[in-house]
């Protein structure tokens, strides 16, 4: 059975795993549901990859931006004026009426079992099986929270310094390497001018003169000079990407096309220069990592047994 990442390490990477998280296994309601929920979720999961593939980034988002507040509880799903969806950095986050969708098939199948947390996270793996991941067994047996307050929401910025990240990302249990393997995802990320106009134009304070001249034309053509645009930009400007989860984008930071100012600096700071290049050269070590630090940030403060609950709909308390 797979359990959660170790935090032993060999060298500067790990592959050894524990003990389940207390309270989930994998396969939690194969003996509570007539029908197999993994598969109805599997199966309506890929039919929406198949019309959006960015569904795939989508839903990596929605996962994080869950599991970082209040840990992996759904609480990022609940709707009103003052929720975690409200917050300013989760009002581009997307996805939401998918998992809707995926609970009430769930619903029809087996009424009151399934939790909110749990569709969230089995669906997440899905889409990183269908974009090129590994198809790693997940745990379940999640509960979903009963607090939602935009007021809560505190995640890194793409502002930050590597060493200001890693903070935040210890705080919830992650190492530094682990930091750098969960910012690989945004191999099929994307971002918005604001967040990186400072970096492509002089006399700014985040210009990066050791930016690839290329990038930097093409981004200054997405967002020209002056107040922001809301145009979207691919985190990963390699154009034989094509959301596709892999290890190139380590490779693109190397070459200094880093589009977000902190993961551009993963590949230059001193703590994280050596994991960017060990990731850049192993697909298998990028496809082991991403499946075991997934497994590790789905586990995060989760609730289980009596605690929470689980919704009826995943918008709303019972």
């Amino acid at each position: 059975m797979l359990g959660r990442l170790s935090t032993r390490r060999s060298g500067p990477f790990s592959t050894s795993l524990v003990s389940p998280t207390p309270g989930l296994v994998v396969g939690y309601y194969k003996d509570k549901c007539n029908s197999d929920i993994e598969d109805i979720i599997e199966v309506l999961v890929t039919e929406e990859f198949d019309k959006d593939p960015t569904i795939l980034p989508a839903l990596l988002r929605l996962q994080f931006h869950d599991c970082f507040v209040h840990g992996c509880d759904a609480s990022l799903l609940i709707d009103g004026a003052s929720t975690e969806k409200t917050a300013g950095s989760n009002l581009s986050v997307r996805g939401y009426e998918l998992i809707e969708k995926l609970k009430a098939a769930i619903e029809e199948e087996c009424p009151g079992v399934v939790s909110c947390a749990d569709i969230v996270v089995v669906a997440t793996k899905v889409v990183i099986k269908l974009g090129g991941g590994l198809d790693f067994p997940v745990e379940t047996g999640r509960k979903d929270g009963l607090v939602s307050n935009a007021a809560d929401v505190d995640l890194p910025s793409p502002s930050m310094t590597v060493a200001q990240s890693a903070a935040v990302f210890a705080a919830k249990g992650f190492s530094v390497e682990e930091m750098v393997v969960l910012l690989g995802y945004h191999a099929v990320g994307i971002t918005h001018c604001q967040f990186i106009q400072d970096r492509i134009y002089d006399g700014t304070s985040q210009f990066d003169p050791e930016m690839d001249t290329n990038l930097r034309l093409r981004l200054r053509q997405v967002c020209p000079r002056g107040p922001p645009a809301d145009n979207s930009i691919l985190l990963n400007q390699d154009p034989s990407n094509n959301n596709t989860l892999n290890n190139g984008f380590y490779g693109q930071l190397i070459n200094n096309r880093g589009v977000l100012h902190l993961d551009q600096l993963l590949s230059r700071d001193p703590s994280t220069a050596n994991i960017v290049s060990e990731l850049a050269q192993n697909s298998t070590l990028f496809n082991i990592r991403t499946a075991q630090v997934m497994i590790k940030l789905q586990a995060v403060e989760v609730l289980t047994g009596d605690e929470g609950e689980i919704r009826n709909v995943c918008g709303r308390f019972n």
